[in-house]
């Protein structure tokens, strides 16, 4: 989608200006995948107008393979508005009939999936239209992918679909993934539990589930081994939204290159970590060898990180007072 938030950041309806951005769940993670070193590639669905054009040119640079996208001549391109206020950044969808809504279980079918060695998807798409639905349906449970290590993050949007109606959905779903993420706020929301470990009794089909908890830290659960915990790093925030989308990344990155799951939880933070600290959805991802060398941080050194002086996050900028 196109993605518009007020400039300078504020509240919606105070705004004089807005600027214009892209996101998306999975375009967000196909972008930092991509930047991150892997080979990528997003299948959606945009309008023949500006907008799509925009979507499909920002994703492109980031080095993601957009070959897949179909470009529709009678529906728009999916927008989205940013609402930052004190209490939190609130979203409204402006989507209903968008491209991306007529997105089908067929898309799977494209020779050029074949081989891929992950398929990643999200709740935000099975939200958007009964054959959107459909095609997360078909990609967990029927594998029209077999050598693809199938993931989904759960990302209820409540402004798209309600808890009651979504609950029951996104369980079935994230219970025939391999790779699950979940946010405990969501999984309260939707299922009423509390606990990383009750999450996991409410899943017992995947081969792993993580769990994220905001700002105190994210939970795996591996399917017969014992769970990974890893703290949260301390981020100056700025907006929140996309910093799920960019943990997923580099999650996924770590599971890719074979690391082990203390390590994968680790660069799921260092990604999400710039992330939070702008204004759009995404930010670039550490480069690999500075990743690397917090990645093999001890234990103790990890949870004092300070990530301006890791390099991870820039020097906040001082006025003349040196505030």
């Amino acid at each position: 989608m196109v993605v518009l938030g007020p400039d300078p950041t504020g509240p919606l309806d105070r705004a004089d200006r807005l600027g214009v951005s892209v996101g998306g769940a999975e375009s967000n993670v196909a972008c930092a995948l991509a930047a991150l070193g892997h080979r990528t590639a997003w299948v959606s669905r945009v309008g023949d107008d500006p907008f799509g054009r925009r979507v499909r040119r920002h994703v492109a640079a980031t080095g993601v393979d957009t070959g897949l996208v179909t470009v529709d001549p009678t529906a728009p391109t999916g927008v989205y508005l940013k609402d930052p206020t004190p209490d939190g950044t609130a979203v409204h969808y402006y989507r209903s009939g968008s491209a991306a809504s007529r997105l089908h279980p067929g898309v799977l079918d494209e020779p050029a999936l074949a081989g891929a060695r992950l398929l990643h998807l999200s709740g935000v798409t099975a939200a958007l239209s009964p054959s959107c639905a459909a095609l997360v349906r078909r990609a967990v449970t029927d594998r029209p992918l077999p050598a693809a290590r199938v993931t989904f993050d759960v990302n209820h949007r409540a402004r798209l679909w309600s808890a009651a109606t979504a609950a029951p959905v996104l369980r079935g779903l994230a219970d025939a993934a391999d790779v699950v993420l979940v946010g405990l706020d969501e999984a309260h929301t939707l299922w009423g539990v509390t606990e990383p470990t009750a999450v996991r009794d409410l899943l017992p089909g995947p081969e792993l589930v993580v769990v994220k908890d905001a700002a105190v830290g994210v939970t795996a659960l591996p399917r017969g081994a014992a769970a990974v915990f890893v703290p949260a790093l301390r981020v100056p925030v700025h907006e929140p939204v996309g910093a799920g989308d960019a943990f997923a990344a580099g999650l996924l990155s770590g599971l890719l290159r074979g690391l082990d799951l203390d390590r994968c939880l680790r660069l799921g933070h260092l990604c999400a970590a710039p992330a939070l600290t702008v204004a759009g959805d995404t930010a670039p991802p550490p480069r690999r060898a500075l990743a690397d060398r917090l990645l093999a941080l001890p234990a103790q050194d990890w949870a004092s990180l300070d990530l301006v002086d890791a390099g991870l996050l820039p020097t906040p900028a001082t006025g003349r007072n040196g505030r």
